[in-house]
């Protein structure tokens, strides 16, 4: 019998889960330098985690965090509401294709929307036709340029 896909939403009480996160990120991206050679303290992921306007959603199988993303709310000036930048979503290679990444866009979606969010939104890299086929089957696509300004 096929283990059951969980989507949960992490607390400060799930480092092990953020911290295996962050490795599957550094995997999937293959970005040891960014997710792997600096890990933050305990005390500094809890208090992320504690945050509402944070949000980190996990799928599990039993428990093996096999995707995941992170996000922020935003809140808007122009209105009282928000919206949502997922900022990282990744799945494990071996489960990809299997509707992880929409499962765990779908949980984002009833989390932030009982917080007063509007949208979600999200970038994907030029060549990145995976990503782009799952956003598109989900979203409207808008073609933006994206600036790193240094501070």
């Amino acid at each position: 019998m096929k283990t059951p896909l969980l989507v949960t939403r992490l607390g400060p009480g799930d480092l092990d889960r953020l911290r295996a996160l962050n490795r599957l990120f550094a995997a999937a991206f293959e970005d040891p330098e960014s997710y792997a050679a600096a890990p933050p303290s305990d005390a500094y992921l809890a208090a992320l985690l504690a945050r509402d306007h944070t949000h980190v959603l996990v799928a599990l199988v039993g428990e093996t965090v096999i995707g995941g993303l992170t996000a922020y709310e935003l809140e808007k000036f122009e209105q009282a509401r928000r919206e949502v930048y997922i900022y990282d979503l990744a799945v494990d290679e071996a489960h990809r294709r299997q509707g992880v990444a929409t499962a765990l866009i779908g949980e984002l979606q009833v989390v932030t929307r009982s917080r007063g969010a509007y949208v979600i939104f999200v970038q994907a890299d030029h060549g990145d036709e995976p990503a782009i086929a799952l956003y598109e089957s989900l979203g409207e696509r808008e073609e933006v340029l994206h600036f790193d300004i240094p501070v």
